[in-house]
């Protein structure tokens, strides 16, 4: 091996991590961010167009409900932001007292409030038809909202997987460093987090086409089952989990 070689594969392994991307991460942040567009695919899909990833569309939607006189939509908006806020203080209460310095929490609870969302949507019928009821998708906010808290640093969250609009200002932000004299290793980790995300949504549209709403939601549970496992192992690495 030739001197230049050696400081090639240096360079290589001391290269700093993609931005807003932890070290080490990158297939998780992958694996997850794919995982949060499939839910929030098969929600919206098998639902009356509720959003569990949008909360600035709920937001909207809880306001302009008012105006509209729609206290229906109003209602059901607050009702998911509620159920996502808390999501992401129950999985952050528990990473806290019982998941320090491991990823695989926020998983674990996204994947029991899918299994429930998937059991309470069975109890409130049985048709297995398409459409799945308001209140197991309020269960489906609350998963998505513990998901968010999978990449925590400082005590705050530093990847929000479902936060796609924030995902893209940083990306647009990126390209700019690149081109006024940074690295495209300012902008890849943003572009490889809301590819994986439309990934994501794009597999939760096309099996949405296959199977029923009930169905829909155990398939999302498998998957976030698997994520549990995924993020389990990656726990045990000895870069830092948070």
């Amino acid at each position: 091996m030739t001197a230049t070689t050696e400081k090639t594969g240096r360079d290589l392994a001391h290269r700093p991590p993609l931005r807003g991307m932890p070290e080490g991460a990158l297939p998780m942040v992958a694996f997850l961010s794919i995982l949060a567009g499939f839910i929030g695919a098969a929600a919206y899909t098998h639902s009356a167009g509720y959003f569990v990833t949008f909360m600035t569309g709920n937001t909207e939607r809880a306001v302009l409900g008012w105006f509209d006189n729609d206290q229906l939509l109003a209602t059901g908006a607050i009702t998911l932001l509620l159920s996502f806020g808390l999501g992401v203080f129950v999985a952050s209460l528990l990473r806290r007292r019982v998941w320090r310095d491991s990823r695989h929490g926020a998983t674990v609870v996204a994947t029991v409030a899918l299994v429930v969302a998937a059991a309470v949507d069975w109890a409130l019928d049985r048709t297995g038809g398409q459409e799945v009821g308001f209140i197991p998708i309020a269960f489906v906010a609350f998963a998505v909202g513990a998901l968010n808290t999978a990449f925590v640093k400082n005590g705050e969250v530093s990847v929000p997987l479902s936060y796609v609009t924030g995902t893209v200002v940083k990306l647009g932000q990126g390209i700019e460093s690149h081109v006024s004299g940074g690295s495209a290793r300012d902008w890849l980790g943003y572009a490889l987090q809301y590819g994986s995300f439309a990934v994501g949504a794009l597999f939760g549209g096309v099996l949405g086409e296959i199977v029923g709403g009930d169905q829909m939601l155990l398939v999302a549970a498998g998957v976030c089952a698997a994520g549990v496992v995924f993020t389990a192992r990656a726990s045990r690495d000895p870069l830092p989990a948070t």
